[in-house]
């Protein structure tokens, strides 16, 4: 196994652990964003800053303001003083549609990601776009 696949593989396990912090009871997803073997954002899905943390309703559902962890990872980025140019997103579940949006914009250059979201859309995005995606 080369260096570049080890890093990969242990990235993706970090973003596990990490989406073990979301208080979502349907799944828990994990996101790291890295620029230069540095990790420079997280992210796990959960409810905005200042809301209860309960992400689904009392039916089950998954409420409509809930942040994914890409998008929690890019705003955070956003808020610092690092820049997204150039990174790599890991992910633990493959983006949506919509979440591949905010990848592209932020320059985001290849998604790492381990497990498949029901859509398959958000990939097909990314990959019109240029930008390189590996599921591990």
């Amino acid at each position: 196994m080369d260096k570049q696949t080890q890093f990969d593989l242990h990235y993706l396990e970090m973003a596990r652990i990490w989406s073990q912090n979301s208080y979502c009871e349907r799944r828990k997803v994990g996101a790291l964003m890295v620029k230069d073997r540095m990790i420079i954002s997280d992210g796990y899905n959960g409810t905005p800053r200042g809301f209860e943390n309960v992400c689904e309703d009392e039916d089950g559902h998954t409420k409509s303001y809930v942040l994914h962890a890409e998008a929690n990872a890019i705003t955070k980025v956003a808020r610092s003083n690092n820049s997204s140019e150039g990174a790599t997103i890991y992910i633990t579940a493959s983006p949506c549609i919509e979440c591949a949006k905010l990848i592209i914009q932020s320059g985001i250059v290849r998604v790492v990601y381990s497990d498949d979201y029901r859509l398959q859309e958000g990939i097909e995005l990314l990959q019109r776009a240029g930008i390189q995606v590996d599921k591990f």
